[in-house]
């Protein structure tokens, strides 16, 4: 079973789909600590001049002690105004008009405690639009124990993983040794950002994913997992890994 986890991020970018597109099981991992000037709370869109970022207010009283699923948001019409810089800036896009009612509704028309439960129906809508139907489970209802490569391998083999994709940091604080051993074959994606139709100028990468879906459309799941590795290519590198050697 392919198991990938991230914490919670606010309209997430292409690569997290990436990695939820190739697993079995997604882990929603809502008890990372939270990030300050991170994407928990905040993302790109591309305007007609440059980049944009929407951010959500959170409580910020004793929020670096805090995980993710912890953080409240402040109450203070965030929502219309994320609304309104949306639909000023895609409203000419090819395919504005195929979801921006869902994203209203769920702007707009729902009301959210905590940043956690945003980016969690946020990623499940944004999940649909992509046609990824791929399970999630959350975090904070299981108890993985360790730190850092400890925790993840223990969700690992809690979920019953046998091959787990990191993000390319991945690298830095993982023990593939312990991986390997314990039966998890550890990837490393490295993401390849696709160039795809936006307008306004020059090609901005790493924006939110609602830039690729209302200028591309039924195409943007297609588009993201192109140039990159196939739930293919990870099961061909995990049976080939005798035990440690990973992509």
């Amino acid at each position: 079973m392919i198991l990938t986890a991230h914490q919670p991020v606010y309209l997430p970018w292409l690569g997290l789909f990436h990695k939820i597109a190739l697993a079995d099981l997604f882990c929603y991992f809502d008890i990372a600590q939270y990030q300050t000037k991170d994407y928990n709370n905040r993302n790109k869109i591309k305007t007609h001049t440059g980049e944009m970022w929407l951010s959500v207010p959170v409580e910020s009283k004793g929020h670096l002690d805090k995980s993710v699923g912890d953080i409240r948001i402040v109450q203070q019409g965030w929502q219309r105004k994320h609304l309104k810089s949306i639909e000023l800036t895609y409203l000419k896009t090819p395919y504005f008009r195929d979801y921006i009612e869902e994203l209203r509704e769920l702007l707009i028309g729902r009301s959210f405690d905590t940043l956690s439960a945003l980016n969690l129906e946020m990623l499940r809508l944004l999940m649909r639009c992509l046609g990824i139907e791929t399970p999630i489970v959350k975090a904070s209802d299981y108890s993985f124990e360790g730190m850092k490569s400890d925790l993840v391998l223990d969700m690992c083999l809690q979920l019953g993983a046998n091959v787990y994709i990191f993000g390319a940091q991945g690298r830095t604080y993982a023990d593939v040794d312990r991986f390997c051993a314990s039966g998890v074959f550890p990837y490393f994606q490295e993401y390849k950002h696709p160039v795809y139709r936006q307008p306004n100028g020059e090609f901005l990468p790493y924006m939110s994913v609602i830039d690729l879906l209302f200028n591309e459309g039924p195409r943007s799941r297609e588009i993201l997992l192109s140039g990159n590795a196939s739930r293919s290519d990870l099961v061909a590198m995990s049976r080939l890994s005798d035990g440690g050697v990973t992509a």
